[in-house]
């Protein structure tokens, strides 16, 4: 329940801290997204390529027991 809470109070900041009536930190709020944008398509992409390679691995060592299981029934 405290965490909710604790959640809920700061969604309320961030919109507050958006709105031009109280803190007008919008200007401020869209650079650190700018800045931060590159940094995290970066992250999200090495992120797919570890992806990518665990999955081309997995095929591999699915086709070697499917060679295995099948070299056992003959």
């Amino acid at each position: 329940m405290f965490a909710i809470i604790i959640g809920l109070a700061l969604i309320a900041f961030a919109v507050a801290a958006c709105l031009p009536n109280c803190l007008n930190w919008g200007a401020d709020i869209i650079m650190v997204l700018k800045g931060a944008a590159p940094v995290l398509a970066a992250f999200v992409g090495l992120i797919a390529v570890f992806i990518g390679f665990a999955d081309i691995k997995d095929k591999k060592e699915a086709k070697k027991e499917e060679a295995a299981k099948e070299a056992e029934e003959k």
